[in-house]
């Protein structure tokens, strides 16, 4: 028998929706990381590198040119010989900073809870939780 389907009754989000449009500007592994590094002002490739060790450079080159296509970070080129280059965030990138602060005060709350509860893991819950009320 299968079960009847339940209405929504979370509201509706306005047209176009803003937290879709929200995310596309952050999408790409590793974006809010290089966001993240680029709150404290302008760096160049290799700091980048080495402040987000597990990406590989051509990973970090394509999300420096996407963040620079949506308007996210500048690209400077220094007239320096050798030519440097640096990264720093436009105005729209520096509003996505509080986002992801609120993004990483969730994580370190979920870190806790993980670090208390031996049923939570990386992953989730390894057994369902339980939702019934005291008392």
């Amino acid at each position: 028998m299968a079960l009847k389907m339940r209405k929504n009754k979370s509201p509706k989000p306005p047209e176009p929706c803003m937290l879709t449009e929200c995310m596309a500007i952050i999408a790409g592994a590793w974006a809010p990381n290089v966001i993240w590094e680029l709150r404290a002002g302008p760096r160049r490739f290799s700091e980048l590198r080495a402040d987000i060790p597990p990406i590989s450079a051509k990973v970090l080159s394509a999300r420096l040119s996407e963040l620079e296509e949506r308007g996210v970070l500048y690209r400077h080129v220094r007239p320096t010989s050798p030519p440097s280059v640096e990264y720093e965030l436009t105005e729209l990138g520096a509003e996505l900073i509080p986002a992801l602060e609120g993004i990483v005060a969730v994580g370190h709350k979920l870190k806790q809870l993980r670090a208390s509860s031996p049923r939570i893991t990386e992953k989730g819950f390894s057994t369902p939780p339980d939702y019934s009320y005291p008392g």
